[in-house]
């Protein structure tokens, strides 16, 4: 049986598939794509933690699919821009864990990971799948898969 490790950007899935389809991402389904026939070594999801009851109710969800959460705190700059990226984390704990997996999974559409997708395929030997809103991923991110999965359709919601 093949192991998988699975990385999700949550920021990255909520603003792309809102902004894209207005609806949003069915972690569910996802799930159970992505771990079908697998051994889940590890599974993160990494958010932005403003502190709301509602947020807590979507953590406690991740939760229970079977997702550690790992979250950073939401800073608003006084010029009212926002910080709160998981970028470097999700590279140290892919690298780390990936090691672990024979398929890393990596659910963002952001660049910055064409060279992590990259290193972990070619340098590692690592299968690595990369989901993403198609029109929002980075074409390097996309090259530098093994495989690439579009957000849409049966990964929505409503």
């Amino acid at each position: 049986m093949q192991k998988v490790a699975i990385f999700v950007d949550v920021q990255n899935v909520y603003y792309t598939t809102r902004g894209t389809f207005r609806r949003h991402f069915d972690y569910n389904r996802f799930w159970a794509r992505a771990t079908a026939g697998r051994d889940v070594v590890k599974a993160f999801a990494y958010a932005t933690d403003r502190g709301d009851q509602k947020q807590r109710e979507f953590q406690n969800i991740l939760r229970a699919i079977g997702f550690e959460v790992r979250l950073k705190p939401f800073i608003q700059r006084a010029d009212g821009s926002a910080k709160g990226d998981w970028d470097v984390g999700i590279t140290i704990d892919a690298l780390e864990y990936g090691e672990q997996a024979d398929v890393v999974v990596l659910v963002s559409g952001d660049g910055d990971f064409d060279l992590l997708a990259n290193k972990l395929r070619v340098g590692r030997g690592k299968r690595v799948e990369v989901y993403g809103v198609a029109k929002l991923t980075a074409s390097s991110l996309i090259h530098a898969a093994s495989e690439y999965f579009p957000i849409d359709g049966d990964l929505l919601l409503g």
